[in-house]
């Protein structure tokens, strides 16, 4: 039984590793190599560009010694999210293909309708966690991404995937359950072999569905309420000043730059100063293009310049 140590970056990695050899899964999909002799787990992290916080936050967590209140500084989401990335790969094209041809080496399905049953369980349920994890690859990460780039999918939330979030690991657990009570065959190394994998692969499904709920969606909520704090850029309209919409509005009515400085009481050099401001604002440099804009930006009704449009 492992003992319950919260690491630290200050600790050497070979410590943890030595310590807890589970952590190796953990280092993989984080992308660390071996190979780092005393450095500290810091160290380590640093020299292979992987936030050393988001992973001493997964590593405590799965060693039962992360029960803590998140900060927006203990995790990158980014890295997270590649981390989960990673772990599908490792579930996808490794770990469970792995057990399958383990599983039709110790069960003869031509012998037994209870093998063929326990091949089709087994494939039913890969496909299940296939679709599960296609979710997620094709509609988690890439809300969590635009979160990252500043510009959130207004049609997604972190919490439709809390409340579709299944127990991926539920199903394996009832097969193993199905070959140990009811495989009717002496046990063998081969079979034994298999589920032993079984075992370990439902333990690092649970781990894997922790990181998610303890972890990732945490620091998505996090993240996604900063972002909301985030201002908006403002409308055009509102960049611009309150004499240069009265002077807009002027030009909208057809006044001459004289005529505008009469009415607002400034110079005619002023007046052509604002007009120049405003076509660097707004790109608009006909009182064509200036019409269509205070229209849409309310600056003018139209009943208010329909004598002018009809001179013009």
């Amino acid at each position: 039984m492992y003992k319950t140590v919260h690491y630290t970056s200050e600790d050497r990695m070979c410590d943890l590793v030595s310590e807890h050899y589970a952590v190796l899964q953990i280092m993989s999909r984080f992308g660390l190599s071996l190979g780092f002799g005393d450095r500290t787990i810091g160290e380590v992290c640093t020299d292979q560009n992987v936030d050393a916080s988001t992973f001493l936050a997964v590593v405590n967590l799965l060693l039962g010694s992360g029960q803590y209140p998140l900060s927006d500084d203990d995790i990158s989401v980014a890295t997270l999210t590649q981390y989960l990335k990673n772990a599908h790969r490792y579930f996808l094209d490794f770990r469970l293909p792995s057990i399958r041809r383990k599983l039709i080496e110790a069960v003869d399905c031509s012998l037994s309708d209870v093998s063929f049953a326990i091949m089709r369980y087994y494939d039913e349920y890969v496909a299940e966690l296939q679709k599960h994890m296609a979710y997620e690859e094709q509609t988690v990460f890439p809300y969590v991404e635009s979160l990252l780039a500043g510009d959130p999918q207004s049609d997604y939330s972190i919490d439709i995937f809390r409340s579709l979030h299944d127990k991926v690991a539920d199903h394996l657990r009832e097969l193993k359950q199905i070959i140990i009570k009811y495989y009717p065959v002496r046990s063998s190394n081969e079979l034994n072999d298999a589920l032993f994998d079984i075992f370990t692969c439902e333990q690092e499904l649970t781990a894997h569905n922790r990181v998610e709920d303890d972890l990732f969606i945490v620091a998505v909520e996090q993240l996604a309420a900063r972002v909301e704090q985030i201002p908006k850029n403002k409308p055009e309209s509102e960049n611009l000043s309150a004499r240069e919409k009265e002077i807009i509005v002027c030009v909208v009515k057809g006044l001459t730059n004289k005529e505008i400085a009469d009415e607002l009481c400034i110079s005619a050099h002023t007046v052509i100063t604002h007009r120049r401001n405003i076509a660097a604002k707004l790109q608009i440099h006909s009182a064509a293009g200036l019409t269509i804009y205070a229209i849409v930006n309310k600056l003018v009704e139209l009943n208010d310049i329909k004598e002018t449009i009809t001179r013009e």
